[in-house]
């Protein structure tokens, strides 16, 4: 099987259901920059040697990319599961528990783990962005933006982790 088909080169590609869009379309752009965010953490994996839960977020994001590629017009998927958004609350509070509190704004930097984390963040808010944008949402998209927002904190909060207290700070 080939892995081009010719059929995007007009600027168009096809939600899950087989819909042609425009590939500027808000659920293309979501999914594309949560594709993105996906391959971020990918980078990240590379690089920490820790156990983390990033291949479970891996996962967890291909079903939210799924969901934002899907206009709800004829393909039924599995619900995207609000545990997860609950998991990263847990792991957000874990880690904050054992960090001293923020004082200003974090610049990223040293070790590369945390810059990569910091990347990662930037590029799911990004992605958060986009799915705000798509209208007509379903309870799917809403619980894809909950996560995704959810993430970003998760993100931010990993990133200052990894520099074990040492976080380089910016006064405005």
């Amino acid at each position: 099987m080939k892995i081009y088909t010719k059929t995007g080169d007009a600027g168009t590609t096809s939600l899950v259901d087989g819909t042609r869009v425009s590939k500027a379309h808000p659920r293309v752009m979501a999914y594309g920059d949560v594709d993105e965010l996906i391959s971020c953490l990918g980078l990240l994996r590379c690089e920490v040697q820790t156990a983390l839960p990033l291949r479970r977020i891996q996962i967890h994001l291909m079903n939210v990319s799924a969901h934002l590629a899907n206009d709800g017009r004829s393909v039924k998927l599995k619900p995207l599961d609000e545990a997860e958004t609950q998991f990263l609350e847990k792991e957000i509070d874990r880690m904050t528990a054992e960090l001293p509190p923020q004082k200003a704004f974090v610049l990223p930097g040293q070790p590369r783990a945390s810059s990569l984390a910091h990347v990662a963040r930037t590029v799911c808010r990004r992605a958060e962005r986009s799915a705000v944008l798509i209208e007509g949402k379903s309870e799917q998209d809403e619980r894809a933006i909950r996560y995704i927002n959810r993430l970003s904190d998760y993100l931010f909060t990993l990133a200052r982790y990894f520099c074990a207290g040492h976080d380089d700070y910016w006064l405005p």
